[in-house]
């Protein structure tokens, strides 16, 4: 999907985003199993702000993501804050030509962008192409207990300043997915009047089990599983779930 004119607005929105809780994830689950390289590649990055407080922590970092716009937003806060970050436009389930990195990353629940299994599937192969022998592949997603219960049907609402929006949230196509219906009121300081936009976005989740099995399909190591930041097993009502793989060695 592309974002539009919601990327220019998207950091704006998400200023509570905790990104310093998935760069401490991050370092300590390198640290726990033993990566000492720094090369790392940051799939679905956005606006870079994840990518940005990596490369500000010494890390080698590479941006994907599948939006234009946003890969422009990142690359001039880049640009500012010092960093020559490459930043690629590809669809990660297609990734293709970035070589090999020691961690590769999908972060902020963005796999569950993928609308069919082959995506996920097809997206696993291509990060296993990409990450060198016994690297790790990092990601969370949302869990089906948050897509069905807090997500569907709920109405959620932001009034700022500058910008305000209303969020609702209805059952997908797929089970266990959710389409959230975005309008947002952007203030035009030129002409003290807001303009309106609106987006569509789609997200679809798995139980825990089907995210194991298509990593041990593809030629990943399990590591860990973890939920919403802290280093604890997942329960009936985690809503955010982390998942530490590993390139599993050849014979």
């Amino acid at each position: 999907m592309t974002y539009g004119r919601f990327a220019y607005l998207y950091d704006e929105l998400m200023r509570d985003v905790p990104y310093h809780e998935w760069l401490t994830f991050i370092k300590r689950q390198a640290e726990t199993y033993g990566i000492a390289g720094k090369k790392l590649l940051d799939l679905a990055c956005g606006t870079g702000e994840l990518t940005i407080q990596l490369a500000d922590e010494g890390y080698d970092v590479t941006g994907v993501d599948l939006s234009g716009d946003m890969l422009a937003v990142a690359k001039e806060k880049a640009d500012k804050r010092g960093h020559s970050l490459f930043f690629a436009e590809q669809d990660m389930s297609e990734l293709e030509g970035l070589g090999q990195f020691d961690i590769i990353g999908i972060f902020c629940d963005s796999l569950n962008y993928l609308q069919t299994e082959r995506e996920v599937v097809q997206t696993f192969e291509r990060v296993l192409h990409h990450v060198k022998p016994e690297g790790l592949f990092l990601f969370d997603v949302h869990s089906v207990y948050k897509i069905n219960t807090l997500f569907i049907d709920q109405t959620y609402a932001y009034n700022g300043e500058d910008v305000s929006y209303i969020w609702q949230c209805f059952e997908g196509e797929y089970p266990n997915s959710v389409e959230h219906e975005l309008t947002f009121f952007h203030l035009d300081t030129h002409t003290n009047q807001y303009n309106r936009y609106d987006e569509l976005h789609l997200q679809r989740t798995y139980a825990i089990e089907q995210y194991e099995k298509w990593l041990s399909m593809t030629g990943f190591e399990l590591l860990d599983v973890t939920a919403d930041f802290l280093h604890s097993n997942p329960n009936a009502e985690s809503e955010r779930i982390f998942f530490t793989a590993r390139k599993r060695k050849t014979e």
